[in-house]
């Protein structure tokens, strides 16, 4: 009886501690251009430039939000959103979002 109690206290502990996925909106960008500004790598299209951070120097995605800039655990999804703007369903850890889902910002 005991042991089955222990384990129901343990189990509330941890629903309660686990965080609600919250929604984050902002422009899918890359580290290099942490603010979405692109205008001085003088490289076309805003997302011409994320893509070419990415994949020619080995930047990571990020989301900007206006104000700061978020490390995302999904760099696959994130790809399918350069220098878009999104909204993304996750998780806060610091100052990085673990991804349940990416958007289409509406």
């Amino acid at each position: 009886m005991k042991k089955q109690i222990a384990v129901a206290i343990a189990a509330a502990a941890l629903a309660l501690s686990a965080q609600a996925a919250e929604k984050f909106n902002g422009v899918i960008t890359d580290e290099m251009c942490a603010k979405a500004d692109h205008a001085g790598m003088k490289m076309g299209s805003d997302e011409k430039c994320v893509q070419e951070c990415i994949k020619g120097m080995g930047h990571k995605y990020v989301l900007w939000d206006g104000k700061a800039t978020y490390a995302l655990t999904d760099q696959a999804a994130a790809a399918k959103f350069p220098a878009k703007k999104v909204t993304i369903t996750g998780t806060l850890d610091g100052k990085s979002i673990k991804v349940d889902k990416i958007e289409a910002a509406k």
